[in-house]
């Protein structure tokens, strides 16, 4: 199980722009939807996920409003902006660049140019 210190820088912030582009959730939500995308295989915590919240609201990339969580106390909820969709939709298209270049890259096998 990899843990969010091990993940590439920048990574964090994809996965949360994709868990709020899925659907508006509070902190601890977005949290609980990162663990379901990943199949658990990401340990992630609260320490690490409410920082990158603030800077992407910061940045203008998710905007949060005030209201009841499911269990009744006051939370913070994240609905993706028009820039993070935006930003969203390219980061996602570098990553699957990325993952076709290292795919070809590991296939090689020794002997192979």
């Amino acid at each position: 199980m990899a843990s969010a210190d091990s993940i590439l820088p920048g990574t964090l912030d994809l996965l949360i722009l994709k868990a709020v582009s899925l659907g508006e959730r509070h902190g601890y939500g977005v949290l609980l939807r990162l663990q379901q995308m990943t199949g658990g295989n990401l340990a992630l915590e609260q320490g690490a996920i409410y920082p990158a919240l603030y800077r992407l609201e910061r940045q203008g990339l998710i905007e949060g409003t005030w209201g009841t969580s499911e269990n009744n106390r006051r939370a913070k909820f994240y609905a993706l902006t028009t820039e993070g969709r935006r930003r969203l939709r390219e980061e996602e298209a570098g990553w699957q660049r990325m993952v076709g270049i290292m795919a070809g890259a590991l296939k090689h096998r020794p002997g192979e140019a």
